[in-house]
């Protein structure tokens, strides 16, 4: 299936207590906490990212999706600046393992790996997503500009401190910061990297 995709993301200090609050604004509960493992996937010399795309396998509890990411063909420069507008095309996957042996035979390799813990909110058939991350908590909102932009107002969150950013330009921002050695956005690696500084 594809879409386009808009969303914005902010940094949650607590998310138990934006939880709290998400009922009573008329959201419900879709998916509890679920580990959520991720590995983009791109040639050797980086074909897919210089073209901006990406192609992502992830698994989510017991559910494998394979995704792939692309910047509209008819991108509006105001937009881009202040939502992340992606044209997405994805489907669920029976067997995840067969899809990585797929991609190596054809030349596609992991080129980075990222792990959360999210939990699904819906409103409207729009969506609130509160990611856990080795590098910290945050939300993102996803559906129509009008709905994100009330959304945002019911939450009492600025819209200046939102973010656009994937979380691997988040990682790089967070391993110039900390002049962390890691590689990869995974618990263990973030953890192992933290205790080494």
């Amino acid at each position: 299936m594809q879409s386009a995709e808009i969303e914005l993301k902010f940094r949650l200090p607590d998310p138990a207590a934006l939880q709290s609050r998400l009922p009573s604004l008329g959201f419900h509960l879709d998916t509890p906490r679920t580990f959520e493992s991720n590995t983009l996937y791109d040639t050797p010399a980086h074909t897919l990212r210089e073209s901006h795309q990406i192609l992502r396998l992830r698994q989510y509890g017991d559910l494998w999706t394979l995704t792939h990411k692309r910047h509209p063909d008819d991108e509006d420069p105001a937009e881009i600046t202040r939502y992340k507008v992606r044209i997405e095309t994805e489907t669920t996957v029976a067997d995840g393992a067969a899809l990585v042996e797929i991609f190596s035979r054809i030349g596609y390799s992991p080129m980075f790996r990222y792990e959360k813990y999210r939990t699904e909110w819906s409103h409207n058939g729009a969506h609130l997503v509160i990611d856990e991350t080795p590098i910290g908590n945050f939300a993102e909102l996803e559906g129509p500009v009008q709905w994100i932009d009330e959304t945002l107002l019911q939450l009492d969150i600025n819209p200046n401190d939102c973010l656009t950013e994937s979380y691997g330009k988040l990682f790089l921002a967070w391993k110039t910061q900390t002049g962390s050695p890691a590689e990869n956005l995974t618990f263990t690696e973030i953890q192992s990297a933290v205790a080494a500084l």
